[in-house]
């Protein structure tokens, strides 16, 4: 859940005098998935939100996660604040994240302008054996296994969920693999959306203006269909 606070890209990491927890706040949600990536857990509260690295974490173990934590944070631009404890090294911990890769998935297709263009990237998704949907759902099955066997009475209940969601997973690959070979078969330039030849891709000046021509507008979408009228 996103933190909601007054600064959005400020991050606090301190530690809570009183419990002896380290807690996080501040940020957005990209702020929040670097936390999350750093061991800390979401805590939303009725009137206050924040995270906090595992109390069952040592000492060592939390110094390490909330240093690491600052670090990512600094250098995706954040001001953070932290503990003198939890000060990051001068390394900077910039990496790529899955979900990261999977959001250029989405760019790709916006930007293009063809079926073929959007069928090879659905195709990322959708490819079995290592396509996104499916590494996915194999994610879902081994961490089933895994949980069904840690020992608490509601384990099995939380294994079963698990490969439930995994079976609907597999339900959302082969509809988007239809759809996916439906553009590939229709081979067909999008109408609305065509490459420009007036600008460079490269091109980084502002005052610098395309010479195609305008794109017609979109047609205004047909009214929704209202109730079905009583008849005596």
């Amino acid at each position: 859940m996103p933190l909601i606070t007054p600064d959005h890209h400020h991050v606090s990491i301190e530690r809570e005098p009183h419990t002896d927890e380290v807690l996080a706040r501040g940020g957005d949600a990209r702020a929040a998935g670097i936390l999350q990536r750093s061991a800390f857990v979401a805590v939303a509260r009725a009137h206050d939100s924040y995270h906090r690295l595992p109390l069952a974490l040592s000492k060592d173990e939390q110094v390490l996660h909330a240093a690491r934590a600052a670090g990512l944070l600094t250098s995706h631009g954040y001001t953070v604040t932290t503990d003198p404890e939890f000060a990051p090294s001068r390394q900077t911990f910039a990496y790529v994240t899955l979900g990261q890769q999977v959001a250029a998935v989405a760019e790709q297709i916006d930007r293009a302008t063809h079926t073929q263009e959007v069928a090879e990237a659905l195709t990322e998704l959708t490819a079995t054996h290592d396509g996104v949907l499916d590494s996915a759902r194999a994610c879902l099955t081994v961490a089933a296994a895994w949980i069904e066997e840690l020992g608490d009475a509601a384990d099995p209940a939380r294994a079963d969920r698990l490969r439930q969601l995994a079976e609907y997973l597999d339900h959302v690959r082969w509809d988007l693999a239809g759809m996916r070979n439906d553009l590939a078969e229709r081979h067909i330039v999008h109408p609305r959306r065509t490459v420009c030849p007036g600008i460079d891709n490269n091109e980084r000046e502002a005052s610098v203006t395309c010479s195609c021509p305008p794109t017609l507008p979109r047609p205004p979408a047909p009214p929704a269909a209202g109730p079905p009228r009583r008849t005596r």
